[in-house]
């Protein structure tokens, strides 16, 4: 199960340095993670200050 960003992301970027398959990238509006390369280690989620990273 992949992770998502949530539209409560305030594009603070923490989350991207964390990713370890650099599945995160800045999109338009926030954040977006790769579903396909997202390992679902939740590294996004301990760092992301609005709790906007979430399971699927």
């Amino acid at each position: 199960m992949a992770y998502t960003i949530t539209d409560d992301c305030i594009s603070c970027g923490a989350c991207a340095p964390e990713c370890p398959t650099d599945a995160i990238s800045e999109g338009p509006s926030k954040y977006v993670i790769d579903a396909d390369a997202c390992i679902d280690c939740g590294a996004c989620a301990d760092v992301c200050p609005v709790d906007a990273a979430l399971p699927q």
